[in-house]
């Protein structure tokens, strides 16, 4: 398969993290969409007024244009995710790797401000995806850099 990328064992230890990474995100993207649409709150991760999932999951701020930010986290990570397998291989994929992370992390940002200073409540899923992000921002820089090396 023609490539722009080696495929060398640290590239493919790289791609594989950040598919691991984006398959953990994407899971607790699900469960916090699952809380933006459960009927009734629950003490799943709500340890008080200041940390609470429920609160962020259900405030006006958990939807963009109607559709629940968890929800857009799946979608985004699935995409990382079809981008560090399916796709690794491509001479494009580290550009767009690395800008489909930053614009996942510009997005985690935001709505880690909207936690901070608009709500005032923290969300555990919510922060553990801003890690994910984040992780995953960072060794698809690598992926970048090291393309650029080759």
């Amino acid at each position: 398969m023609p490539s722009g990328f080696p495929e060398t064992s640290p590239s493919r230890i790289v791609f594989t993290a950040i598919a691991v990474l984006s398959l953990a995100g994407a899971m607790v993207s699900a469960v916090s969409l699952q809380r933006h649409y459960a009927k009734s709150a629950t003490a799943f991760c709500d340890f008080s007024q200041r940390f609470s999932c429920d609160i962020v999951n259900r405030s006006e701020q958990s939807s963009v244009m109607g559709i629940p930010v968890a929800g857009i986290g799946v979608a985004g990570y699935a995409v990382l995710f079809f981008l560090s397998t399916f796709r690794r291989l491509r001479p494009d994929t580290p550009n767009r790797l690395l800008g489909a992370a930053t614009a996942g992390l510009t997005f985690a940002l935001y709505l880690t401000y909207v936690e901070a200073y608009i709500l005032e409540t923290w969300c555990i899923l919510c922060l553990i995806s801003l890690g994910l992000i984040c992780l995953i921002a960072v060794l698809s820089a690598l992926v970048k850099l090291r393309g650029a090396k080759a």
